[in-house]
Order: structure tokens, then C-alpha cells, then sequence
């Protein structure tokens, strides 16, 4: 079994203590909740926050224990209750899959069962099985820990909505660093390739990122820092265009929504946009989005030649590369961590960067059969790749052939941008 983060390989105690830490970090998650807003929806395009709770222990028992082992679950009813998510396009596409949801204590109940059942797969089942499609390379028991991680940020998407009497922070952020960001420069890439996606077979991922493959960039010159809150509220008074979601305007200045409080707009620090909004704000300084590769060339070339496993380098990410893995629940200051080979700073942390390239699969796309529906369905010229990492995206998803992607008009995620041109 191979991932990216784990360079000296993993035992089964090191898997089952990935998947304690996970569930951990969800019940701090749910726990800085009060119980009266449970079953609230703070958005609208996504079920109730009680589905959450429910559907990471079901989706672990559905994938790894009833699919790739074919044993017996917990309850039939309950795994098919919390079996998916939805992705509707609008409002008025969401139906919720019922009208009473189980009570917590219920929940809670079934996630325990459901978290030993898991547990004892992870210890003791065949987890690993070239001849069983769902195991191979042990496919499925990835799926449900990353799938974890990557649920622990949309429920943070979700938790920002609610008002700030509703919430509290689960544990102290870090002291952020500080920050001598240089003025808004561009740095000229050469032409030269761009490697996307991995060997199949060569370690986990998910099945959009396989297989690898070639593309050929031309020279461009890409911003070395995202646009901040300061540039963007040059745009806004110079054309009248909307506030983005994570601002709110105060009697004589502007303020940005953070997690746990209305703090004073930082003009240093990346804004937070839709895709919609960050293609307008390019047009207006003429200048354009950048594609997936050349994000992978100002990420991970470098002018040698060779191309790293990050922008750092190849050194696994911890926290001093950058503003990822819970270290803050907010965007700091830009330039606060390394830049990449080129200089440009902040590719992987600090928010989702937006691309102009639409999701679909690589050349070659198959399907992963521990989770057949995760990428296909989305193919649809309706979503925009996102590329790098957020302040809560999990240290062990940030890898370079990551990808990410959002409908453009969806205003929640924690995405940033740079411009081209």
C-alpha cells in the first residue's frame, strides 16, 4: 500500500490510527455546534448538518466493509439514509431524502458500531488484494480515510454560515507569520512540459488524478502572489461590481466574515471568490485565469528542469510550507510561506486556487471501483478545477496531482486566484 504522504509505508496500526484521528477531528468539528442547530441546513444546497455526522462512519462501512470485503453492515436503512451528498444546481433542485431524520443519539450510535467494524477491517481483513478490484493497492481503505479529511472541510464551508453565536472554535489557531510580500509582480514561466496526473498503479489517488501525462505549456507570466482583499477592492470601487460572500460592509469599512469572528478587512491576504467573479476581476485587468498545466508549471517546475513533488520541494508537507492542515481557519497574509522554484508564493495553502479548466477526466480515465460515481457524474463542462490547498484541507491531501472543482457560481469554498498575462 502507497500514498504520497506516508514515503516510509504504513502499517495496519498506522491505518487504523489515520482513521481514529479522523473521526476525532470530526467530533471536535460537530462538537463546536450547540445541539439546537443540528438538523439546520446553513446551506441551502446541501442537506442538514445531521446528514454529515451520519454519512462519514456509513460511507466508511458501505466502501470498505459491505463493497470491497462483502461482509454485513451495521443497518440497511440508515447506510442508504447517509449514503451520498447532493450537488444540486440551484435551490430549487434540493429534495431532502426524508422528512425525520434519526435523533443524534441515534447517530451516534450507529457511527459507533460503525467505527468498529471499521477498525477491525483495518486490522485484520485481507485489505490489500490485487485480484479484488476495490483493494487493490488497497484502494478502499484510502477512499474512506481521505474521504474523511476532505468531508472535514466542506462541513467547515457549512459551519462558517452560522451566525457567530452559534459556534465556537474547536482549539486555538497558530500565531500567524509574518509577511514582507513584495508588490504585485509577475514572474515569467518558460515554455516547457507539464507532468499531470500519476502512473496508475504507482500509488493512491483518486481516480481523476490517472493516468499521468504530458502537456506542453507555452511561456506565460503569472502573478507571484494571489490577488488580495486590497486589489480587489480597487476593482470594486473602480467598477461598482458586488462584494464577495466573505465581506460584509460596516457604517465606514469593510470587513471580511473569518470563522469565528467580523474582523477588519486585511488588504494583505487573499480574497475569497466564485469563479465567476475571479474571471471578471481578470478581464478587468485584461489578463486571464490560469490553466491546470500552467499552475503545474509555476507549482512544481523549476528551472533545472526536473519538477517537484510540491512547491517546496520534495519534503512531505508539515506545517512551515504553508497555510494548510488547521493550522488557521482563515486566509493570512500572502508571502507568509516559501515560494515555489519560480518564486511565486502560496500555490499550495491559503485557499483553492481557481483554473480555467473545466473538470473532466485525463486521457485514458477509469473509473475507481471502490467509488465509481466520485469524478464521472461531474464531467459535465459545469465545474472548474481548483488546484492547492486551503487553511483546513488536510496535510495528507495535498499532493501534487490533488484535484479539486466547484461550480463557478458557488460562493462557500475558500477560493482564491492569480491572474496570467
Amino acid at each position: 500500500m502507497r500514498h504520497s504522504a506516508f514515503p516510509d509505508g504504513l502499517t495496519r496500526e498506522c491505518l487504523v490510527e489515520w482513521y481514529r484521528t479522523g473521526r476525532a477531528r470530526t467530533r471536535e468539528l460537530f462538537d463546536m455546534l450547540p445541539p439546537d442547530v443540528y438538523y439546520d441546513r446553513p446551506i441551502a444546497l446541501r442537506n442538514p448538518i445531521v446528514f454529515y455526522e451520519g454519512h462519514l462512519p456509513g460511507f466508511a462501512v458501505n466502501t470498505l466493509v459491505k463493497l470491497a470485503l462483502g461482509r454485513k453492515g451495521v443497518d440497511e436503512r440508515l447506510e442508504t439514509l447517509f449514503a451520498r451528498g447532493i450537488d444540486p444546481e440551484d435551490e430549487t433542485a434540493v429534495r431532502s431524502p426524508t422528512d425525520l431524520w434519526p435523533s443524534r443519539d441515534e447517530v451516534h450510535s450507529f457511527g459507533r458500531v460503525c467505527d468498529e467494524l471499521v477498525e477491525d477491517a483495518l486490522l485484520h481483513a485481507p485489505i490489500e488484494d490485487d485480484a479484488v478490484p476495490e483493494l487493490r493497492g488497497g484502494e478502499a481503505v484510502f477512499t474512506i480515510l481521505e474521504h474523511e479529511q476532505m468531508h472535514q472541510e466542506t462541513l467547515l464551508y457549512m459551519f462558517h454560515q452560522l451566525p457567530y453565536e452559534k459556534k465556537r472554535a474547536p482549539w486555538a489557531p497558530g500565531v500567524p507569520r509574518s509577511s514582507s510580500a513584495p508588490a504585485h509582480a509577475g514572474i515569467t514561466i518558460p515554455a516547457g512540459p507539464a507532468i499531470l496526473g500519476a502512473p496508475r498503479g504507482s500509488r493512491f489517488g483518486w481516480d481523476n488524478e490517472f493516468p499521468a501525462h504530458v502537456v506542453q505549456v507555452a511561456e506565460f507570466t503569472i502573478d507571484a502572489h494571489n490577488v488580495t482583499n486590497g486589489h480587489y477592492l480597487e476593482y470594486i470601487e473602480a467598477t461598482g461590481a458586488a462584494a464577495p460572500h466573505f465581506w460584509e460592509r460596516g457604517e465606514r469599512e469593510w470587513y471580511r466574515r473569518d470563522m469565528f469572528a467580523l474582523t477588519p478587512l486585511p488588504l494583505d491576504a487573499p480574497v475569497y471568490v466564485m469563479h465567476d467573479e475571479a474571471e471578471a476581476y481578470a478581464r478587468w485587468k485584461r489578463k486571464r485565469l490560469p490553466t491546470e498545466a500552467e499552475f503545474h508549471r509555476a507549482a512544481y517546475s523549476t528551472p533545472s528542469g526536473e519538477e517537484n513533488e510540491h512547491p517546496w520541494g520534495n519534503a512531505v508537507a508539515d506545517p512551515t510550507r504553508g497555510n494548510f492542515g488547521f493550522q488557521h481557519f482563515d486566509p493570512v497574509a500572502a508571502g507568509s510561506y516559501p515560494p515555489s522554484a519560480w518564486g511565486v508564493y502560496d500555490l499550495v495553502g491559503n485557499g483553492w486556487e481557481w483554473t480555467s479548466t473545466f473538470f473532466d477526466g485525463f486521457p485514458g480515465f477509469e473509473p475507481m471501483p471502490s467509488y465509481p460515481v466520485y469524478s464521472a457524474e461531474f464531467f459535465d463542462r459545469a465545474h472548474y478545477i481548483l488546484k492547492g490547498a486551503s487553511p483546513v484541507t488536510a496535510p495528507e491531501l495535498v499532493r501534487r496531482t490533488f484535484r479539486n472543482w466547484f461550480r463557478p457560481n458557488y460562493p462557500y469554498v475558500y477560493a482564491t486566484f492569480r491572474c496570467i498575462g
